[in-house]
């Protein structure tokens, strides 16, 4: 099959013919109909994360049909069109049995702890703990897009910040992330308020449902810009980039007993951010962290999406070959294109 591959960090990609992947026992391989570009996949390529192993084929939103199943598989067979959560959880252990696979300790990631989506065939295990049928009104695209961004927002404002109908949200940074929390916030019944450094994706966020919108290079103090808008601070505030600044920014938006979660990676350099602790401690502020989200939760989120309350379709901005990925994964950083790209040719 046709790859991106590469055997060393920080080095361009390569598109290489390689071996087509096998199940195991409880896995399946798919046939790659679509696949998102994700800022994390440019973390991966950096070198930032550590389960992953040269060499390396990446990718890891991703939707297809089902080619070959192994003989443990029992809810899914071949031909069956499927996606499945970045975060896929091993359906043994306690978190598993609580229904966390999103925090699984043996979790499979693919794109990270496997080889991954930007292939023209992918193979994922534990199928019946993690695969998510999809309905045929779903294209593999838009179902691609699902699988880290949209669904790990989803469980950040539905689930972690437990958004209700006239609240406050905060959402720093208006990629990909950003745009789903801002859409789905919107369809909870929130008040969502985008902030970015582009007026460009702010115009975006506008479209997808935020009724504010703040341009942090525009302003001395995000925090308090979002205080005066809310009339005393958000209720929930999403760092939906990862920087320091932003995480900073995203506490301290907060009014009192508000609830911030962390969507966005922060690893390398920016592992270990300064936050405000003394109005956490006064205020007594929560903070969340999302990681992806599981399986069994689609349903709720595919059935926004089947009624018109959400349309993560609206987020893809480009669609690309494998080819056209490497320079798109390089540039993942600079963030600079309005909405996500999702690999929809592969050969």
């Amino acid at each position: 099959m046709k790859a991106m591959f590469y055997e060393a960090f920080e080095q361009p990609p390569e598109i290489r013919t390689v071996a087509d992947p096998t199940p195991a026992e409880d896995g399946v391989v798919i046939s790659v109909g679509a696949s998102g570009l994700c800022r994390s996949d440019w973390h991966g390529w950096m070198g930032h994360d550590p389960d992953i192993r040269l060499p390396h084929v990446p990718g890891h939103e991703l939707a297809g049909q089902i080619v070959a199943t192994g003989r443990g598989v029992m809810r899914f067979k071949v031909g069956d069109r499927v996606t499945v959560p970045f975060v896929s959880g091993c359906g043994h252990c306690g978190e598993c049995h609580s229904g966390n696979q999103q925090v699984c300790p043996n979790q499979f990631q693919p794109g990270f702890t496997h080889w991954g989506s930007f292939a023209e065939y992918v193979a994922i295990d534990y199928a019946d703990t993690n695969l998510v049928h999809l309905p045929d009104t779903i294209d593999d695209a838009t179902a691609a897009s699902l699988g880290c961004r949209f669904a790990t927002s989803f469980r950040a404002v539905a689930d972690q910040a437990r958004t209700g109908p006239g609240e406050w949200i905060a959402v720093h940074g208006c990629g990909g992330v950003g745009l789903s929390a801002i859409m789905i916030a919107t369809a909870l019944g929130a008040n969502a308020i985008g902030i970015d450094i582009s007026e460009e994706k702010l115009a975006f966020a506008r479209e997808c449902g935020a009724v504010a919108t703040v341009n942090a290079s525009g302003v001395a103090d995000v925090a308090e810009a979002v205080r005066e808008i809310t009339k005393g601070g958000a209720h929930v505030s999403i760092d939906a980039l990862g920087h320091p600044v932003t995480c900073f920014n995203s506490i301290k938006n907060l009014r009192r007993r508000g609830r911030h979660v962390q969507v966005g990676l922060m690893l390398g350099e920016h592992a270990t951010p300064q936050i405000p602790m003394a109005q956490v401690i006064g205020y007594e502020l929560e903070i969340y962290g999302s990681h992806g989200m599981q399986a069994w939760r689609y349903d709720a989120m595919l059935s926004m999406l089947s009624a018109g309350k959400i349309a993560p379709q609206k987020l893809i901005g480009r669609r690309v070959s494998l080819e056209e990925a490497v320079p798109a994964l390089m540039a993942l950083d600079k963030a600079e294109a309005t909405g996500i790209s999702v690999i929809t040719r592969f050969s």
